[in-house]
């Protein structure tokens, strides 16, 4: 009875997630991408992601982890 639930929501969270995702707007209002005579509308106001500050988050994150494991490693060390 255990695997068939297991097995069950398995089946239900990879089978219900693509119907119940919307679909993001179109990025030109909901427009033609050649309304106004413009073609290649960009998305976002200055037509790309902001993906420096992320990068730098995440290295310091990923930095801090390994200081920590360091630190917790080297501490267990000294005790033994």
């Amino acid at each position: 009875m255990k695997k068939i639930i297991t097995i069950t929501a398995i089946i239900l969270s990879f089978g219900l997630a693509p119907i119940v995702s919307a679909q993001p707007p179109h990025p030109n209002g909901g427009n033609n991408p050649n309304s106004g005579g413009t073609t290649n509308t960009p998305v976002g106001q200055n037509s790309g992601a902001p993906v420096g500050s992320g990068t730098f988050i995440l290295t310091l994150l990923a930095a801090s982890y390994a200081g920590a494991k360091t630190y917790k490693y080297r501490s267990e060390e000294k005790q033994k």
